[in-house]
């Protein structure tokens, strides 16, 4: 499968919100004074995901780049947003390092399906609210004073929670069938 840009509105968004990041980033590291800019650009970012993905599905704008390359830029997202504000102090380390660790698992597994069965793995409800979850968790903590950054760790077990149950969900609906396949082989 040969991945190539398709010029259509959601992948157009998509490439909007990977040049949006680095803003965000920045507003982010510059301290207390950008907070509302940083919310701005995180609550952008996450708009036109959301916005991208209606517009694919309901307008017949889907496409294999589209399918790849979304899910990329949502992990970039979530990476930036965790180390950013990991290296300002305003979550504790062990969020990103799950968040990678995650991301790297699915990526691979991802990879794996692609070239094995040459399966492309779609988003499902269970994975999409495991998202909104981890943008709500982000958000509360724009919100949060600087003095009651210390709820980060409470306001992150649920999304990492959620998280390792949607990791064992995806895992069985896609695992359990390859390994009957190699077993009928």
């Amino acid at each position: 499968m040969k991945l190539r840009f398709e010029p259509t509105i959601p992948n157009y968004l998509t490439m909007l919100r990977l040049l949006a990041i680095p803003f965000m980033a920045w507003a982010i590291s510059a301290g207390a004074s950008h907070n509302t800019l940083a919310f701005v650009f995180f609550v952008g970012i996450w708009t036109t995901d959301i916005l991208d993905g209606y517009i694919a599905r309901h307008y017949n704008q889907t496409s294999d780049f589209g399918r790849v390359f979304d899910p990329f830029v949502d992990k970039v997202f979530q990476l930036t947003t965790a180390l950013t504000m990991t290296l300002t102090g305003r979550l504790p380390a062990w969020v990103p390092a799950f968040i990678f660790a995650k991301e790297f698992m699915m990526v691979i597994g991802g990879y794996f399906l692609l070239k094995k069965r040459k399966v492309i793995v779609q988003a499902r409800w269970y994975g999409k609210l495991g998202t909104v979850l981890f943008v709500a968790a982000f958000a509360s903590l724009f919100l949060l004073p600087a003095d009651q950054q210390h709820w980060a760790n409470i306001i992150f077990i649920i999304p990492v929670g959620w998280a390792l149950v949607v990791y064992l969900l995806y895992g069985i609906q896609f695992m359990i069938p390859h390994l009957r396949h190699q077993k009928g082989s």
